[in-house]
């Protein structure tokens, strides 16, 4: 019997990942398939009726490139991979534009770099948007933006950006799906004697050991990739399933609780792991001091700090660093990721929210830290 705790990862999401590779997106390097790409566009909808969440990262931008390009292996040289990705988004954005329309979805491309995720402020803005797209029930279409990348910059694979995208959004589940079964203990393809791995920690140190190589010439990913990718996202608690993309309905099936493919399990909760990730292993940039009220509003009630609990500020600091709140007594209370730069934070000291704008000349968000970037101080 399979384990509960597998079989209700995707059952009890509430927000996921879907990351889907060239060979799959592409037939095999044969063009874009549209069949395949209608039949994972249904099953989203599927996913979305039931309320979950659902965010695509799709790689196939430079395979469908070389395709219609004409080119019969990939290139190396990066400007040519930047022609390929160009030539090539234009048709994938398309292909997934009109399958999930008619699915009664709306879409949304969006291209990203390492450097998009590396820098704060932009980091917060990429998952301000994600997260508006899909309050508004639109389905984010997300690959890298090989158009601009390069070797500094370039992720290296869309599992690595699919983990990252997880983090991002704070997932539940990343579903990875690839033309494999899931993991084994060696290449099936070479190997018969392959044992089948239902289950394991993401993380686990054995995994990397017994995976490596790359599986296509498309791609550049293999299943050490996505071994890594799992334990990538676990450090924001969400916990991978590498699955069969050609799997019938495989994620309705996996929403309705059914196991299919390997279950790599974060072996920390969703909270657990950002509070540590806030807590423990960022740098301070600054801090603001809040009066008893804000502090007694934050310490014991949960609540999101706003600039008008604000008396002062300390420090110089960017939108998207990491800030301490301290109370009147001058004690860290709390620390999260700040929605405004020092600068700023000292004009609205003490304001009301709905001053920011005036104040500012926009409006990022109407609290200094969110409560869902804050973790309380023992």
């Amino acid at each position: 019997m399979p384990s509960t705790r597998k079989t209700r990862i995707v059952q009890d999401a509430k927000r996921i990942v879907v990351k889907v590779g060239s060979s799959l997106v592409t037939n095999e390097g044969r063009g874009l398939d549209e069949a395949a790409i209608g039949q994972w566009c249904r099953q989203l909808a599927v996913l979305r009726g039931k309320g979950i969440e659902v965010v695509m990262v799709s790689s196939g931008a430079i395979a469908e490139g070389m395709k219609r390009l004409g080119w019969s292996a990939r290139p190396q040289a990066i400007n040519e991979l930047q022609a390929a990705a160009a030539v090539g988004q234009m048709g994938l954005a398309q292909m997934y534009e009109t399958k999930l329309r008619e699915n009664s979805l709306g879409s949304a491309q969006v291209l990203l770099t390492h450097a998009d995720l590396a820098d704060r402020e932009r980091y917060l803005n990429a998952r301000s948007t994600l997260l508006t797209l899909l309050k508004l029930g639109v389905v984010p279409v997300i690959n890298e933006n090989d158009t601009v990348v390069n070797d500094e910059i370039k992720f290296g694979d869309n599992d690595t950006l699919g983990a990252l995208v997880a983090n991002l959004i704070e997932a539940d589940a990343l579903v990875i799906l690839t033309d494999q079964k899931g993991l084994f203990s060696a290449d099936p393809r070479k190997d018969p004697q392959a044992r089948f791995i239902d289950e394991a920690r993401a993380g686990d140190l054995a995994l990397e050991e017994m995976a490596g190589g790359t599986g296509s010439s498309l791609g550049r990913g293999g299943m050490i990739t996505k071994i890594l990718a799992a334990k990538r996202a676990a450090g924001s608690g969400a916990s991978t399933i590498i699955a069969w993309g050609r799997e019938p309905d495989a994620l309705v099936r996996l929403a309705q609780g059914e196991a299919i493919g390997t279950v790599l399990v974060a072996p920390t909760q969703k909270t657990q792991a950002r509070k540590q990730w806030m807590a423990d292993h960022l740098q301070l940039r600054g801090a603001v001091m809040v009066d008893a009220g804000a502090a007694r509003m934050v310490r014991s009630q949960g609540k999101s700090l706003l600039p008008v609990g604000m008396v002062g500020v300390e420090g110089d600091f960017s939108r998207g660093d990491v800030i301490a709140v301290r109370g009147p007594e001058g004690q860290d209370i709390a620390r999260g990721l700040a929605n405004y730069s020092s600068a700023e934070a000292r004009l609205l000291c003490g304001k009301p929210s709905a001053e920011i704008e005036s104040l500012l000349g926009y409006a990022a968000e109407p609290e200094m830290l969110h409560r869902d970037n804050l973790v309380l101080m023992r």
